[in-house]
């Protein structure tokens, strides 16, 4: 089913594309900068400096031969992920879990944001009506006796 949602894209994408003829061909560097070398430096196939790599040296060999043969950009990294499967791509797809793991941080952000601002708002509301800043109202003359009385009681 991943596959075939996957040539379902690519059609659609190659449906917008000009035509072969009159596009520019893939070029060899182009499909290794895509790929990660598997020899564990994490860098792509193209820029992988080590001598004699034993992953490198083989994937140049394999996209030399698939481009040769006139294969699209696309066709070869599906290629490519069908054989070796998604760790050999330099950029995860937009799809299934990886779609997943693009979206949730930006979705914890925002949640992250909305929670401090909501906050905020409360923090500042219970501020302003807060009993330490109320103004005091003036005694009423009956709360006003009842004071001197208290005070008269406590003198003596």
């Amino acid at each position: 089913m991943r596959r075939a949602g996957l040539a379902f894209v690519l059609l659609l994408v190659s449906a917008g594309a000009p035509s072969s003829v009159g596009a520019a061909a893939v070029t060899t560097k182009e499909i290794e900068e895509a790929l990660t070398c598997q020899c564990g430096c994490g860098l792509t196939v193209h820029s992988c400096n080590h001598l004699q790599c034993g992953s490198g040296i083989p994937l140049k060999q394999e996209v030399l031969t698939l481009v040769s043969q006139g294969l699209g950009r696309d066709e070869i990294l599906l290629r490519f992920r069908d054989k070796y499967g998604e760790k050999i791509l330099s950029a995860p797809t937009v799809e299934g879990f990886n779609l997943t793991a693009w979206l949730v941080p930006f979705v914890m952000l925002a949640a992250g944001a909305a929670v401090v601002a909501t906050t905020l708002v409360r923090w500042r509301a219970t501020r302003e009506t807060s009993p330490s800043e109320a103004v005091p109202r003036p005694l009423s003359e009956l709360d006003r006796r009842r004071l001197q009385a208290e005070l008269a009681k406590e003198k003596s």
